[in-house]
């Protein structure tokens, strides 16, 4: 009679954000926001949509606009958003690291996914700008979530893509709505101050650990949340 095996367990893994995470976009999207609001008759000032960009689209528009709007227009301020910012494809850059990043993790046998909430065919523009599908095991977009950030759907959605627990896992982002997000679900979240968001407003959100952008993760890797992972891994 064959002996029984036992399936091995799914390894740890490390969800990333993209927009100001890995890609330098986060002041992009707010000089778009900034011009739909524009042809829309909204004056709102860049500070104040900077803060918001990470939070969903309809949300940051709702949060935004006063109440007593006409919410008709609001899916075309929408659109003209994404049309503005697709006009800036051609100069979205990756941050210093990131591919070198996602290749550690990808390296160290830790499952990769983008828990992005961008339009899928931003996310698709994003990733042939970082170069690094090789070290991604599967990525979300916007349709992959009912609620967005600080929701927990696309987390949710990335975790069952490659099949980790909340639990096994960490979360990179640079948004408070990040933060809000991962906590929601209980994944310790590391923050990173290359989308412009304060250190002090990231660790208020609940993120456990802040750095300065994905070379500074990666160069202190061993010690942060994401080393604990690793740790747990069979020496290869």
């Amino acid at each position: 009679m064959a002996e029984s095996t036992t399936p091995p367990a799914p390894p740890p893994g490390v969800l990333f954000d993209v927009d100001g995470t890995l890609i330098d976009s986060s002041y992009i999207h707010t000089i778009a926001w900034w011009g739909a609001f524009r042809q829309y008759g909204h004056d709102v000032p860049m500070a104040a949509i900077h803060q918001l960009v990470g939070m969903g689209g309809a949300r940051l528009v709702d949060t935004l606009l006063p109440d007593g709007r006409n919410q008709d227009e609001d899916e075309d301020i929408m659109a003209s958003h994404g049309a503005l910012y697709a006009s800036h494809w051609p100069s979205l850059r990756a941050l210093d690291g990131a591919k070198d990043l996602l290749g550690q993790c990808h390296a160290g046998g830790l499952a990769v996914a983008l828990a992005s909430s961008a339009r899928e065919r931003d996310l698709q523009v994003m990733r042939s700008v970082l170069e690094a599908d090789a070290f991604i095991d599967a990525a979300t977009s916007a349709n992959d979530a009912k609620e967005s950030k600080p929701a927990p759907d696309i987390l949710e959605a990335a975790l069952e893509a490659v099949g980790v627990e909340a639990a096994n896992a960490v979360y990179v982002g640079d948004a408070v709505w990040d933060m809000k997000a991962a906590g929601a679900l209980g994944i310790p979240a590391i923050g990173l101050t290359c989308g412009g968001i304060h250190a002090a407003q990231l660790r208020e959100a609940g993120a456990v650990e802040v750095y300065d952008g994905p070379r500074h993760l990666l160069q202190n890797l061993g010690s942060s949340a994401i080393g604990r992972l690793l740790a747990l891994q069979p020496h290869r």
